[in-house]
């Protein structure tokens, strides 16, 4: 079960700004995305894994997030991962199983458990920059 989409607005206002400043290393990143409404530049702290030419997302949320629908209508983003801007294509649903395969441990069981997450994107990275 996602966590409950109401945490969003208390996570966006608090814990997101701290967040961003820390990401960029490890698993922390920052997905920067265009809104699909306002085209105003977004900064969303994820967890996410790079394994070769993908980038494995945990929707922790559930499908139903705003930056998975601005990264679907403009068709890709960018993310701050390990010192280096990816530039990604657009998201595409990864099955589980896959997913957790490509996600070292502890995050694997952190997402197994106590979060349940059973959603997952997987972007491919067409251009990195450092």
């Amino acid at each position: 079960m996602p966590l409950p989409l109401g945490l969003t607005r208390v996570v966006r206002r608090v814990a997101n700004p701290v967040m961003v400043r820390l990401a960029g290393h490890g698993s922390l990143v920052v997905l920067e995305h265009v809104g699909r409404r306002t085209g105003t530049v977004r900064r969303t702290p994820l967890m996410a894994f790079r394994h070769g030419g993908t980038v494995t997302v945990a929707l922790t949320y559930g499908p139903d997030v705003d930056w998975l629908r601005n990264v679907r209508a403009a068709g890709g983003c960018r993310m701050l991962l390990s010192g280096r801007v990816l530039h990604l294509g657009p998201p595409r649903p990864l099955a589980p199983e896959v997913a957790l395969g490509r996600i070292p441990q502890p995050q694997r069981a952190l997402l197994r458990w106590p979060v349940r997450c059973r959603d997952y994107v997987e972007l491919a990275v067409l251009d990195a920059v450092r």
